[in-house]
């Protein structure tokens, strides 16, 4: 165990028995370690275990086995103590009442609680206190989840598919907010199926298939590994034959796209490509760029699906 981690998993499974059929192995024995303070991703398919693994970090579910530790404690002790808080995809609001009025019944039963008025700016809802919640959009209902999950002033917030129903504004004005809870030391985990949001936001990404972590570092070391880095120059087009020639046989080349003026090279070697091209050849306007996320969430999740059982 990590003494220091916010957030320990240690050989955690989770087992369902079905009447009359076979039992469903949702997580397959996960390790994973959050220090505090860091903002991490979970991505994966429908079915992938990442919202089994979500309940059972906050002791909605308990583990078939294993070990889970939030902050050196249990996690239902950890949320009695307000230690974690939650936004969830599911849980409904009373339409009739105010947002302020909603925030405030919370807030009652809440030790420790931080005042309502509070809670709602650092959600950036301040400006609908009197709107009733069944007059607000789907986004603006989300943010006042978020100030909910706020009022304990907890040290770890864990989000469920956080911005559904926010429009693209929304969606980034709500992670400023987020990013603006981390630099203060809370520690960030988020589930979505926006893979541009955990490029964007996330410090980290856990890639879970098959109840299991098959891939686990920060965005950019999960882009190069899984896919390389793409390297594009500009050409002349009569040096475009000995060019090619020469990449061609060099360690790392996944690929080679060379059209008039312009070359693309995929590799896992990028930086001696880019010396290759810049010592070697009149290539101009070199840049060297990764792959997206997405594209590697698609590689990782369809070489795992194909590989033989």
């Amino acid at each position: 165990m990590d003494q220091n981690a916010a957030i320990q998993l240690t050989g955690v499974t989770k087992t369902f028995q079905q009447r009359g059929g076979p039992a469903v192995h949702a997580v397959r024995g996960i390790d994973l370690s959050i220090s505090g303070g860091e903002i991490v991703a979970l991505l994966g398919s429908n079915g992938a275990g990442k919202t089994t693994t979500l309940d059972m970090i906050l002791g909605l579910a308990a583990p078939s086995s294993g070990r889970i530790e939030i902050l050196g404690a249990a996690p239902r002790d950890a949320v009695r103590g307000g230690r974690l808080s939650a936004l969830l995809q599911t849980g409904g609001l009373l339409a009739d009442l105010t947002v302020a009025e909603t925030a405030a019944i919370i807030h009652s039963v809440t030790p420790g609680a931080l005042p309502v008025a509070e809670a709602l700016e650092r959600a950036g809802i301040a400006d609908l206190a009197r709107r009733r919640v069944g007059s607000c959009s789907g986004g603006q209902q989300q943010r006042l989840k978020f100030a909910l999950a706020l009022l304990p002033d907890p040290d770890i917030l864990v989000l469920d598919e956080p911005t559904t129903g926010m429009d693209v504004t929304a969606r980034r004005a709500f992670w400023d907010a987020m990013r603006a809870e981390a630099e203060q030391g809370r520690t960030i985990v988020f589930a979505t199926h926006y893979l541009e949001e955990a490029d964007d936001f996330a410090d980290r990404v856990v890639l879970i298939a098959e109840g299991r972590v098959i891939a686990d570092g920060p965005t950019e070391q999960i882009r190069a590994t899984t896919m390389g880095r793409t390297v594009t120059a500009r050409i002349d087009p009569r040096d475009e034959h000995d060019i090619v020639e020469m990449l061609a046989g060099q360690p790392g080349v996944r690929g080679i796209d060379s059209r008039g003026n312009a070359i693309t090279i995929t590799t896992t070697q990028a930086d001696h490509i880019a010396r290759l091209l810049l010592n070697h050849t009149r290539a101009t306007d070199l840049e060297i760029t990764s792959a997206s996320l997405e594209a590697a969430f698609v590689a990782l999740t369809t070489t795992r699906e194909e590989a033989p059982a």
